[in-house]
């Protein structure tokens, strides 16, 4: 599959399964929140620049540092919507042929 071939991918994923890890951990999880909500949101940042990026930024550092939202898969979203889901039409090539 060409998806997983994708480091852009591969990196969202890993920050995703990084950010939803501290809901495993009972007491100290929420705290690892408060240094990995700053992080994660500078990855993206990093990751997607432009307005996309800034904005999907601010709602990684929110969903991160909200307490029971850590499932939510941000950076796989923000993939999809960038990659799969573009609002732009695909730029049509006009080839001009001449009749001789």
């Amino acid at each position: 599959m060409r998806l997983f071939k994708d480091k852009t991918f591969i990196k969202g994923l890993a920050y995703d399964l990084a950010g939803m890890a501290t809901v495993a951990i009972p007491v100290i999880g929420p705290f690892l929140d408060l240094a990995w909500a700053p992080y994660a949101a500078k990855k993206m940042r990093e990751m997607y620049p432009g307005k996309k990026g800034k904005l999907a930024s601010v709602l990684v550092f929110i969903e991160e540092i909200l307490p029971g939202t850590d499932i939510i898969p941000t950076f796989t979203l923000m993939y999809l919507y960038t990659h799969v889901w573009k609002k732009e039409p695909s730029k049509v090539q006009i080839i001009e042929v001449e009749n001789y």
